[in-house]
Order: C-alpha cells, then structure tokens, then sequence
C-alpha cells in the first residue's frame, strides 16, 4: 500500500497531490469535511464600487447628501436612507458593520433630536409647556426629521468611502482635481501618521503599565498619556517633514505621477445613481406634502 501511494505521489502534479492530501485528510478526520467545503464555496464580498475613483466617490457623498440639507422632514430622510442600507451590501459593506461604523452617530443623532423637541418651533397640539421648553405635534416631527437626516446623511458617507487607500486619493486629487501637489501629498502624509495613532496609544499604555505608571486613576492617566501621544506625534511629524523636505517633495517644479488616475464609464453610472437617491427621496416627499425647506 506505501509503495503504490509513493508511486502514485511522483507521478501526479503538484495540484493534484495537493488535492489527493486534501481528500486524505477529510477522509482521515470526517469533521474536516465540512470546513474543507466551505472553504472551497467561500466567496469574496462583491463589491459594486471597485475600481471607482475616489474623487467620483467624495462627489457622490456630496450629490447624495447636499439636497438633504434644504429639507427638514422624515420621508425624504428615510426614504434616503432605506435606499442607501439597501445598496450597502452591493457596494462591500455589510449591515452589521455599518451599524458599528455609526455608532457616534446614534449618540449624536438622539441628542440633536431631544434639543429639536424640546426647543423647536410650536405648532399643532400642545403636550407640554414650561418657560423655553415647548413640546408639540411640529416639535415632535422635527426632532424626528433632524435624527433621521443624521442618519441620511452620514450612511453614505460609509458606504461610499469604504476601503478608499488615501494613496489613490491623493493621486485623484492632484490629477483630475488639479491641487496642489504639496498640499496632496502633505495631506496623505498625515493620513498615514493618523492610522499609526491606536497602535501608538497601545504601546503607551503597554510601556506604562510595565514601569508600574498605569495604577493611577483613570483621568489623571488618560491626560498624561494624551499628552505623551502628542509629543510622539510631533516628533513623527517633524521627522517625516524634514525626510520630505529632504527628498523635494517641497519643490516648486512640477512633479510626476507614477499612478495614472482617470475616469471611466463606472464614475458615471455611479454619479447618475447617487443622483437618483435624492431625486427619489424629495420627490416622495413632495408627493406626500412632506417637504418643508429649512423646516419652515
């Protein structure tokens, strides 16, 4: 039996004997069986928005959400926002992330909505009344107006930014923007040195706690330890500033660019759709007599 399965091993590709392990192995353990199969039926999350550029993407937070800012209403902000946590999963974001990556705004969003119903403008029927504090059927609809146009306009946000390298960025900004390429590149460069900071912060606290500095109480050690992540930062920034300067990225003559950045057809269908997202919503919310502008 050895000597016919060491025949067989010389005689098959290096494919196929990796598949002859693999079959081996499932039959020496049928509970591999299982993960063997999902492995090889796992597929990647598709993701609608690959290859977009990046400025198309910033200018499609800005086409989705501008018309959102002349309305105060909730059927245009939740008509907005079913449309987009319908499309999060087509374009690489999951639900379960994106209610995660929202998580400032539902403390944000209920705080703005409380003030707005406690101090918007009266109208309708009157529940309560003391000094400033009014609350009535418009105060209601405002302050649910006000939290669900935060959602509106923060979702895609989201979406859209979603595994954007700050690299591609830079190079969109400079080439099809036309920006100052030492602004650009200044800016990346402090795109880099901000994702470096909770790892620093980790270290901070790792290095403290081993010389018996992190028994203090929470406040004082959380001002100390900010501070000492500023001046580590500092540091890093006049280091990577001077090695720059260094290099000529200063320079006044013009540079070249190693990533060419261009637009396509995509950037197009992906502009005309987030221009129809807010078409939809204020026409819904037109249609139902909804629209207030400014929330007047």
């Amino acid at each position: 039996m050895s000597t016919r399965l060491a025949a067989a091993s010389r005689s098959t590709p290096a494919g196929a004997a990796d598949g002859a392990d693999a079959a081996a192995a499932v039959e020496a353990d049928p509970a591999a069986a299982q993960g063997v199969r999902r492995a090889t039926t796992r597929t990647p999350r598709w993701d609608a928005l690959a290859g977009v550029n990046p400025v198309t993407r910033l200018a499609g937070v800005m086409i989705m959400g501008t018309p959102l800012l002349f309305t105060v209403d909730w059927v245009s902000a939740v008509v907005a926002i079913v449309i987009v946590w319908a499309l999060a999963p087509v374009c690489g974001v999951s639900w379960r992330r994106l209610l995660t990556s929202l998580w400032p705004v539902w403390i944000a969003a209920p705080l703005a909505g409380l003030s707005m119903l406690l101090y918007g403008t009266p109208g309708g029927k009157e529940y309560f009344s003391f000094w400033l504090i009014t609350i009535s059927d418009n105060s209601i609809s405002l302050a649910i107006a006000i939290m669900a146009r935060i959602v509106a306009l923060v979702s895609p946000v989201i979406v859209m930014v979603n595994k954007v390298d700050p690299t591609e960025l830079g190079d969109a900004l400079s080439q099809i923007c036309k920006l100052p390429s030492r602004f650009v590149i200044g800016a990346i460069a402090g795109a880099r040195l901000t994702s470096l900071f909770v790892r620093d912060w980790s270290q901070l606290e790792r290095s403290r706690r081993a010389r018996g500095l992190g028994d203090g109480g929470r406040v004082r050690r959380m001002s100390s330890q900010t501070f000492a992540l500023l001046v580590l930062a500092l540091r890093r920034g006049t280091k990577l500033a001077t090695a720059m300067e260094a290099r000529g990225f200063g320079g006044p003559t013009p540079r070249s660019w190693a990533r060419p950045s261009r637009l396509h057809r995509r950037d197009a269908v992906v502009l005309a759709v987030c221009a129809l997202i807010p078409v939809v919503a204020v026409g819904l919310s037109i249609s139902v007599g909804a629209f207030r502008l400014f929330g007047l």
